[in-house]
């Protein structure tokens, strides 16, 4: 594995990190209906999907001689799941496993 996709895969795991963590500590009681934090902490699902979903696409961008097929598994669960239940946590995380799966049956 060479130190850019570790580099990559690290910040993509810690954002990720801090889009599920900072959240709950918030202090989500005292938020204004409607107001700038609420729709921050809103939107903190689909930016965990897309930081994953840049993790999974950029190999493929920067000419990795990787196989595109684990990048369209993974898109097209998180599509699937995300249609099916609304669920961004279900989503993203069949997605990841799918992904992942992909990867490791492709050797």
């Amino acid at each position: 594995m060479n130190t850019d996709l570790l580099a990559i895969a690290l910040l993509a795991g810690a954002a990720n990190w801090a889009f599920r963590v900072l959240p709950t500590l918030a202090r989500t009681d005292r938020l204004t209906p409607g107001g700038l934090l609420e729709r921050f902490l809103s939107a903190t699902g689909p930016a965990a999907i897309a930081t994953l979903f840049v993790a999974a696409v950029l190999p493929e961008l920067s000419g990795g001689k990787g196989w595109p097929l684990p990048f369209v598994v993974g898109t097209l669960v998180v599509l699937a799941a995300w249609g099916t239940t609304r669920s961004v946590v279900i989503a993203t995380l069949a997605g990841a496993v799918l992904h992942g799966a992909t990867v490791w049956a492709l050797g």
